[in-house]
């Protein structure tokens, strides 16, 4: 009699968690500060978030008028780049690294909304400016952790999340997807695209712009099993930024963390991770 063959299944990896070794119902939180780069009191706002222990990780715009002050104070944190398309504030303003043309609006900065990007932006250029902002943040020494797309312009059009995924795939990073809700608004099923790629995203997504450290700690409490990722956009209260938020165009406002409140960092009481 001929001894049988063992056997076993190999599974892929299809999240964050596998890739970590974790179990399905373990629950992991990643707490992103966004838009290191826009500003002075962003980059600020950011790193004391960061190096408070507050954040896991932050999110970069490459283009943003303060990011090589934001690349002279890196000191190895996992970073992201946060591509970016757009520059929806009325009078502080940002514009394409690779001058596209058709990624300008009159003003001669990115367009204020999607909607004016998507109506007017050669795929084309679109890639180029997307592969640049990703390849300058590696010269400028960052060892770059996930992707993401501000104000969802990659993720929302079927012909830009293209753009994104072929970027991601390119290069081996995990990226930004938000759940059900915008995968249902943006008619079609970016989540599982990306999945059949083999390109990883978090289980769970939740935007609080403005959320205090407090609220944050609840919310840390309160994780589905997986991966959950909270996004915050913090930063020092300045009269610069202050002036800068009262015209913003996607509700930005001006309740912004004072230095004081981001150096007080809450103790987690569940499992962090890093991309």
């Amino acid at each position: 009699m001929t001894p049988e063959e063992p056997t076993c299944t190999v599974h892929a990896v299809t999240s964050v968690g596998e890739r970590l070794g974790r179990d399905p119902g373990d629950r992991l939180l990643i707490l992103t500060a966004d838009l290191l780069g826009m500003c002075h009191a962003s980059n600020v706002g950011v790193y004391d978030c960061l190096r408070s222990g507050l954040a896991t990780g932050a999110g970069l715009m490459v283009p943003g008028p303060w990011a090589r002050d934001a690349a002279s104070h890196y000191r190895g944190e996992p970073v992201g780049v946060h591509l970016t398309l757009n520059a929806e504030l009325d009078c502080y303003r940002w514009r394409a690294i690779t001058q596209a043309p058709s990624l300008h609006d009159g003003d001669g900065g990115f367009p204020r909304t999607v909607d004016d990007l998507w109506n007017h932006a050669d795929l084309d250029e679109t890639r180029r400016e997307c592969r640049a902002q990703l390849e300058r943040a590696v010269l400028w020494g960052f060892d770059v952790s996930h992707l993401s797309t501000h104000l969802g312009a990659l993720q929302n059009r079927p012909e830009f999340f293209d753009v994104y995924l072929e970027l991601a795939l390119d290069f081996g990073l995990p990226i930004r997807l938000e759940g059900g809700t915008a995968e249902s608004s943006a008619g079609f099923p970016f989540r599982a695209l990306a999945a059949e790629k083999g390109v990883l995203t978090v289980d769970h997504h939740r935007m609080r712009r403005l959320a205090d450290p407090a609220a944050l700690e609840r919310e840390a409490m309160d994780l589905q099993p997986g991966i959950t990722e909270i996004v915050i956009e913090p930063a020092a209260d300045t009269p610069e930024l202050r002036r800068s938020a009262t015209s913003g165009a996607d509700g930005w406002t001006t309740g912004t963390w004072p230095a004081a409140t981001v150096n007080s960092a809450p103790t987690w009481t569940v499992d962090r991770s890093p991309w």
